[in-house]
């Protein structure tokens, strides 16, 4: 090499030694610009970090003493990823069957072609429970002994097969109490939600609130997973061997009545607790998607809040209270009975179109005489009737802390639709509408004092360690308390005097039957179709429970006599077991002795 050639190659690498310094000089000052840093600390949280939506677990909801209605449990998706799948006819020959899965759908998942902008994983199932995941992961371990790494394609595989574990909801007692949990829509998986019952109306406070955090991309980077706290629990007032026990009476009594459907509600009523609460149908709560089979359009999904219907006679023992209670009447007072009353346009009949002659106001209550409340109704006066069924809340919402709760308004003097003769039929129960929940709230204030309370099925909240019991609130207070002891007397010695079917042996019990006529089309009663029920409460001296029966057109019977109230005694005495209270004769030696 000649001099000429040095000096040219000096110069050329003293010129790249200058543009080299001059490019490091110019990064430094990129570096440390202000617009450098911005843009730094964007490209940082958009690219090495994601934000990424945390759901809290579920709360729980238990039974009063514990037991667990509604819970989590853990499940997994299965899927495959694509880029490591090695034998796709393995991962199809041991999902084919596996819950409705066919092979050729899954194989067709298993081996599409892998795409690092389009196509990286494919679902297979989910909700698989960890037994299935445990044989699973068995297989995947036999099948790598025989075919490591899957490279020999004569040999099974299931390389790229993965799993993933979440929580699903979970009814560890299938239908049980169904009507009154609802249920969460648990394969929406992120879009899940409450639907009837407790679910729906307490669906905020059990979901808890989602979290939105910064996730690095890293995974090396992630040094622990955020804290999201868990949705609140529920300690409801239903008492779990009560409520199995109401179904089970209520199912044979619905199938042996020929029956189209019942209700069973139990309450305390010193507190507006819901013990238990049974309507028809249910469903198991796990497989929750059936609720359309079950379920017609315009069903409701617990009829002891969302059905709508004539009560019939049970209605009587808010006509009679009112009418003690304003002085209309007295336990004294007698009423002819003719068999027949004329008003506003009208002729009322009693049950059996025949006359009773000469009664008490506990004659006219034992018999149900329809004459005689009519005539009481119209004695107390329009004002006064529609002013004591309102303060009972006839026509408006209980507000029942459980989603689908329905009501129809009461019609009263001055509205359009009001007509003279309904005073005289509203007082039996006829062309006034009610739900179940909502007349068993009613007459319990005659079983509370004159005090009505409102009815609920919260009973507490655990939320962060911590558990905050309900208060019982008062809804109003329709009779003096004087009103409704009488009230309840009259109706114990009513049950006794006619040797009821709805007698409990060693117990005084309070109660009324109601047979409503279901009208036909044209508008026409008839005992054709006939709803059935029985009301009553107890023990007389301190009663602690109500119990309210709804039997919908038995083939057996018309009668609530014969239909509805041997099924109250029937429950009433395992009642009384479950409550452990004591026969009427046990407390009277209790208050001899003074204790």
């Amino acid at each position: 090499m000649n001099k000429k050639e040095n000096i040219r190659l000096t110069m050329v690498s003293i010129i790249l030694s200058m543009a080299s310094v001059l490019i490091i000089l110019m990064m430094l000052r990129i570096q440390n610009s202000a617009k450098y840093q911005e843009l730094s600390q964007k490209a940082e949280e958009e690219y090495s970090y994601a934000i990424e939506n945390y759901f809290p677990e579920r709360g729980n909801i238990y039974d009063r003493w514990g037991r667990l209605l509604a819970g989590n449990e853990d499940v997994y998706e299965v899927g495959v990823l694509l880029e490591h799948v090695k034998n796709p006819t393995t991962i199809a020959q041991v999902f084919d069957g596996i819950n409705d899965l066919e092979y050729f759908d899954v194989l067709a998942d298993a081996a599409q072609k892998y795409d690092a902008e389009t196509s990286v994983y494919a679902r297979i199932i989910d909700f698989l429970p960890p037994g299935a995941i445990d044989a699973l992961n068995q297989l995947y371990q036999d099948y790598e002994l025989e075919n490591p790494l899957g490279e020999k394609k004569n040999l099974p595989s299931l390389r790229g097969l993965v799993w993933y574990p979440h929580l699903k909801r979970n009814y560890p007692e299938n239908n049980l109490a169904s009507n009154v949990l609802g249920f969460y829509s648990f394969k929406g998986r992120e879009s899940g939600e409450g639907f009837f019952g407790v679910e729906e109306y307490y669906d905020d406070l059990l979901a808890g609130r989602p979290m939105d955090t910064f996730m690095p991309r890293n995974p090396y980077h992630l040094e622990e997973l955020p804290e999201v706290p868990a949705g609140a629990s529920l300690v409801l007032t239903i008492d779990r061997e009560i409520q199995a026990m109401v179904e089970k009476k209520l199912d044979k009594a619905v199938e042996e009545n020929e029956a189209e459907s019942g209700t069973v509600i139990i309450l305390d009523p010193r507190k507006g607790e819901i013990l238990a609460m049974a309507s028809q149908p249910r469903i198991n709560l796990n497989q929750y998607w059936e609720f359309d089979d079950k379920f017609s359009q315009e069903e409701p999904f617990n009829r002891a809040v969302g059905a709508v219907y004539e009560p019939g006679s049970v209605f009587k023992v808010l006509t009679m209270a009112a009418a003690f209670d304003n002085g209309t009447v007295d336990e004294k007072t007698i009423f002819n009975d003719p068999g027949r009353f004329e008003y506003g346009g009208g002729t009322i009949l009693n049950w059996n179109r025949r006359s009773f002659g000469k009664q008490t106001m506990q004659g006219c209550m034992q018999h149900s005489l329809n004459v005689c409340l009519a005539w009481v109704a119209t004695e107390m006066g329009k004002d006064a009737f529609y002013e004591y069924m309102q303060a009972f809340g006839i026509g408006r919402r209980t507000n029942v802390d459980l989603g689908g709760e329905e009501i129809y308004p009461l019609s009263t003097p001055g509205d359009s639709g009001w007509y003279p003769i309904q005073l005289a039929t509203n007082s039996f129960g006829q062309g006034v509408a009610i739900n179940p929940i909502q007349l068993a709230t009613a007459i319990s204030a005659v079983a509370n004092d004159g005090k009505m309370m409102k009815p609920h099925v919260l009973k507490a909240v655990i939320q962060d360690g911590k558990q905050y019991d309900t208060a019982p609130q008062v809804l109003s207070v329709p009779l003096k308390k004087e009103t409704a002891r009488l009230m309840t007397s009259l109706l114990v010695k009513s049950l006794e005097e006619e040797s009821s079917n709805a007698l409990v042996p060693g117990y005084s019990i309070a109660g009324k039957t109601g047979t409503a006529e279901i009208a036909t089309d044209d508008g026409k009663y008839g005992t054709e179709l006939t709803n059935v029920s029985f009301v009553g409460w107890g023990p007389e001296s301190d009663p602690q429970f109500l119990v309210y029966i709804w039997i919908e057109k038995p083939k057996s019977s018309p009668w609530g006599s014969i239909v509805a109230a041997p099924i109250f005694s029937s429950i009433v005495q395992d009642l009384v077991v479950y409550l452990d209270l004591p026969p009427d004769e046990v407390i009277e030696g209790q208050i001899a002795m003074g204790n």
